[in-house]
């Protein structure tokens, strides 16, 4: 899977993603202006020792992305978005898109890619979930529908076996 922030501003969620990234052998791909420094003590933080093992990928801005992608298939996640994210086949090489925290992604984007934009669906008039717990849904759900492929299906205790 991939995963793209567009224009994201908060360090953090930027770390958190990162770490989900590596533990779901994702790629994140940061498309430019960012409104942190990507080595700000607060990326790594949130991303912890994992982020040294990151599939990263920035870009300058949007057309670079698709520059660099031309063959990508891309769901973008938007509250504004008529379809479900549920209701979509997410293959091994699509890209899930997420726009900046303050705004999402810009609308005239979004219908140049109106079949492919999803929302997850939430209760009242609650405008948004954090950009992380977002990614965090998205992602497992497309690694779900694909039987979580060459990921760790069962755990272990420490002192004791189940």
């Amino acid at each position: 899977m991939n995963v793209v922030l567009l224009e994201p501003e908060i360090p953090a969620n930027t770390g958190n993603i990162g770490r989900t990234c590596v533990a779901t052998g994702s790629s994140l791909h940061l498309i430019k202006p960012l409104g942190f420094d990507i080595s700000e003590k607060a990326v790594r933080r949130a991303g912890m020792d994992y982020w040294f093992s990151l599939d990263l990928h920035v870009y300058e801005n949007y057309a670079d992305f698709c520059e660099k992608n031309p063959q990508a298939k891309i769901y973008m996640a938007t509250t504004k978005a008529q379809k479900v994210y549920t209701e979509v086949s997410y293959g091994p090489n699509d890209f899930v898109m997420f726009g900046k925290e303050s705004a999402g992604i810009p609308e005239e984007l979004l219908m140049e890619h109106r079949e492919n934009c999803v929302r997850i669906p939430m209760i009242g008039e609650t405008r948004s979930l954090n950009l992380s717990n977002s990614v965090a849904i998205m992602v497992y759900e497309a690694l779900r529908q694909q039987d979580f492929a060459h990921m760790k299906l069962e755990g272990q205790l420490h002192r004791h076996t189940w």
